[in-house]
């Protein structure tokens, strides 16, 4: 039990040096633009101090021109030099800004391709398990709040640690010359002022987390009701689903005012720091002062020269918020990083061609989990034949397919293509190796010619327009004013599913591969597309090795073979004639729909 509660304590804790390695491994690359980004704000950190000692010089100046001890031509020619540099100052400090956010948003803009092409590459890798079990959009909100918290931290480096860093490096030098007991002021006065901020910020921790994660739960769901608007439109549930919103809203508003509290304490401590702070560095400078060991002019030097370190301060403090709330933003991305492929390909692995297409599942064992699917299963698909699985939901139909494509790996046994173990080969290209018309053609929100040419990017435009004959787009997309150049929308929900199921037909045959499998590709349709599908679909298959999966078996009737599954074995195999004609599950699947559908 007390691992438990200690698991659920650490389970929001920010992992601070592995988010800070992964920084460092994109901030490593631009270490030249970095450095001078460094230096260019030590100068200007530099100018800073010189503008108050400019100040400082003319109060004393002045002061000795007041009581008689300087003329009147030496203070004028004092307050001449001190107005060229001056000017000459503006000048430097203008170039200096321009170069260095010149500078910085090629180093922000670097740094946030990297981060972004890092995650996503690596997240679009990772298994199909990944992906059917994380929101796409918790997956969009992290992979933008990383980018965004990247860019932050530049900033805090740039314009809130370093300025601070070393301003108080100069200062603190600076005032020690003329009063070190103000130096060891102001030295204390910062000390406690960001020691203080960091505890703060640390307390904060836990709450930052639970808000990215409960803002993390609400995009998600968001993007999910948006996914499924046309089921809320079609029960008339956008009264339930505005109350879960409501819910969601409620949970996320709760999280942030909780976050938000923080800052009155915050607020509250700064103040009281700061406020004893100055007493003391106005105090024992004053002193000297009226004791006459100190100058006017030091004087408001030391007193300019700390206000001057109140902006740095309160940016260093700021600083410090945007770290946390980026390390917090990265948290949740750079945990990806640390999830692993489960399906590797072999060090020697190949790129596959297949020849002939013959498949064999050779004594398949495979679990999910502790659900047993398959136990010493064997089945043989030879090349350019047509063979159907059916069964009830459940049986291994699915999953078959799932493992021919490795999307997870069996327990035991051998999944071979053409003799040769589909494990000797790069995922990649077993994948490509082999084409798919699956049950509802989900599109990219592209026109319908570039939706066909994916399966092929290297195809001619005569190549993908014959495809789309094939299919018979053709007499379907000339009655659409941009013809092929059609932009179907979001999933292709500007067209209908027999003409995403004829954009899925023209892709495969685009393809052009040896091995289509086609899982219910016509079961939604109605019966006049699906007859019309049926006959481009004949055409499609033919000199090709295909699997169908099919619930409606009045689809799989010239079958070469067709495969009856129940709880992943195989009861029945032989053509509808066959099977028709005795007694088992094909017969009884078939008197149950009598040409329709398998529940």
């Amino acid at each position: 039990m007390a691992k438990k509660i200690q698991n659920k304590k650490n389970k929001y804790k920010i992992d601070f040096k592995y988010n800070l390695s992964i920084f460092w491994s994109f901030l490593k690359n631009y270490k030249l633009m970095w450095i001078t980004l460094l230096f260019l704000v030590f100068l200007s950190q530099g100018k800073q101090v010189l503008d108050k000692f400019l100040f400082k010089t003319i109060i004393d100046r002045g002061t000795e021109f007041a009581a008689g001890n300087l003329a009147r031509e030496i203070l004028i020619g004092a307050l001449l030099i001190i107005g060229i540099i001056f000017l000459v100052l503006i000048v430097f400090n203008t170039l200096l800004h321009w170069f260095q956010l010149h500078l910085l948003n090629k180093l922000d803009a670097c740094l946030i391709r990297d981060l972004r092409k890092k995650f996503f590459n690596h997240i679009i890798c990772l298994d199909h398990n990944f992906h059917v079990t994380h929101k796409t959009g918790s997956l969009i909100s992290r992979l933008m709040r990383g980018s965004g918290a990247i860019e932050r931290m530049t900033d805090v480096i740039i314009f809130s640690f370093a300025p601070l860093i070393l301003q108080a490096t100069i200062v603190t030098i600076s005032i020690i010359y003329f009063n070190w007991i103000s130096a060891l002021t102001i030295f204390l006065t910062m000390g406690v002022f960001i020691l203080f901020n960091i505890y703060i910020q640390k307390a904060q921790e836990d709450s930052k987390i639970t808000l990215n994660k409960t803002e993390d739960l609400e995009k998600g769901t968001t993007a999910d009701i948006f996914t499924n608007i046309d089921s809320i439109k079609y029960f008339g549930k956008e009264n339930l689903i505005k109350t879960k919103y409501k819910k969601l809203l409620e949970n996320t508003k709760e999280k942030f005012l909780k976050n938000l509290g923080y800052f009155r304490w915050l607020d509250a401590g700064q103040s009281l720091i700061l406020g004893i702070g100055t007493f003391f560095v106005i105090y024992f400078p004053l002193m000297d002062f009226l004791n006459k060991q100190i100058t006017l002019g030091t004087l408001t030097f030391i007193y300019t020269i700390y206000l001057g370190l109140m902006g740095p301060m309160f940016s260093f403090v700021h600083g410090i918020r945007g770290y946390y709330r980026s390390m917090a933003d990265f948290q949740e991305l750079f945990e990806y990083g640390k999830i692993k492929k489960e399906i590797l390909d072999r060090s020697n692995s190949k790129k596959l061609e297949i020849k002939k297409g013959e498949i064999e599942f050779k004594n398949i064992f495979f679990n999910y989990g502790k659900r047993k699917i398959f136990e010493d299963f064997n089945l043989i698909i030879p090349a350019n034949k047509k063979i159907a699985l059916v069964g009830h939901s459940g049986c291994g139909k699915t999953t078959m397919i799932k493992l021919l494509y490795r999307f997870y790996d069996i327990q035991k046994g051998e999944i071979l293509i053409d003799k040769k173990n589909i494990k000797d080969f790069k995922q990649e290209s077993l994948r490509g190796e082999m084409s798919m018309v699956p049950q509802e053609c989900i599109l990219f929100d592209d026109t319908i010619y570039n939706n066909i040419a994916f399966s092929n990017p290297k195809a001619s435009k005569e190549e993908v327009m014959k495809a789309i004959k094939f299919a018979q787009l053709d007499r379907i997309i000339k009655e659409f004013p941009d013809k092929e150049k059609t932009i179907v929308g979001e999933r292709g929900v500007k067209l209908s599913g027999g003409e995403k199921q004829r954009v899925s037909i023209a892709r495969a045959i685009l393809a052009n591969k040896k091995i289509l499998v086609l899982d219910e590709a016509t079961s939604s349709l109605d019966s006049q597309t699906e007859y019309d599908i049926q006959r481009d679909l004949k055409e499609l298959m033919r000199g090709r090795t295909s699997i169908i999966i099919a619930h409606r078996l009045s689809t799989i009737m010239h079958a070469d073979k067709i495969v009856v599954l129940k709880k992943g074995k195989i009861v029945q195999m032989g053509t509808h004639r066959q099977l028709i004609n005795q007694q088992g599950e094909y017969k009884k699947l078939w008197n149950l729909q009598k040409g329709g559908y398998i529940k």
